[in-house]
């Protein structure tokens, strides 16, 4: 475990670097929802949303779990592009551990994510959120474990594929009726019964919510405790699935 551990920092320490060294990514990363939070949050002001919370409560936790959601899922783009130009077949000749090359990418990617999360915060106190500092940690530590459980998948994946046109539309596939149906921008109870009742089969829903209520400073609400539940339990299976996956791929 040691050894993986300090090959993992490694790894981490190598991807972080790049990311740096690639501003673009950062500012990319967190254009949507910024368009979201300018544009979208504002309508919501006068909308009854059918739970506590004003509407910067309902929408920037939404646009976090959006962010980690989108961001994680397509990271196993840099795996593409790195199998094209031989960077993973140097990597498997080394003596660093499968494990940790996949954790040391996913550790890079939860960092990201931890800093846009931040910004995009900041934005939302700019524009009207208010919201308890402990429950936007807690909401931090929800979005970081999904965000390290959709990138292991990921990473899985690609490892699976070996061109962009394999991989994009099975993930926007995916994260399309995800982000739909988790109420992401508009809390479910705003739903139709049957649609909310098939939003109750993602998980995404209850990390949503978890947050939310986080936010709200409700830290006694039993969404935040499921929301939590699901976040380790997706994690497990996540991670699990992801490293089995992206060892057997030879990576």
């Amino acid at each position: 475990m040691p050894t993986v551990l300090a090959d993992s920092l490694l790894v981490f320490e190598r991807y972080a670097r790049q990311t740096l060294r690639s501003r673009i990514t950062l500012i990319f990363g967190l254009m949507q929802p910024m368009l979201f939070l300018g544009f979208f949050g504002p309508l919501l002001q006068d909308v009854p949303l059918g739970r506590e919370g004003d509407s910067w409560q309902i929408l920037v936790p939404g646009l976090l779990v959006q962010l980690a959601l989108f961001s994680s899922s397509f990271a196993g783009f840099g795996i593409l592009i790195e199998k094209q130009h031989g960077i993973v077949e140097r990597m498997r000749v080394t003596p660093v551990s499968r494990t940790a090359l996949l954790l040391g990418r996913t550790l890079r990617d939860v960092a990201l994510l931890l800093v846009q999360s931040v910004i995009l915060v900041l934005a939302g106190v700019a524009f009207g959120l208010r919201a308890p500092l402990l429950g936007v940690l807690i909401g931090f530590v929800l979005v970081a474990v999904l965000a390290a459980s959709l990138a292991s998948l990921s990473y899985a994946f690609a490892m699976r594929v070996n061109t962009p046109q394999e991989f994009a539309p099975v993930i926007n596939s995916i994260n399309l009726p995800a982000m739909l149906l988790s109420g992401i921008l508009l809390p479910m109870a705003l739903a139709p019964t049957w649609l909310d009742v098939i939003s109750h089969l993602i998980p995404f829903r209850y990390l949503v919510d978890g947050v939310r209520a986080a936010f709200v400073g409700d830290y006694g609400d039993s969404a935040l405790a499921v929301g939590a539940l699901a976040a380790l339990l997706l994690s497990a299976a996540s991670l699990t699935l992801g490293t089995r996956l992206f060892r057997r791929a030879g990576a």
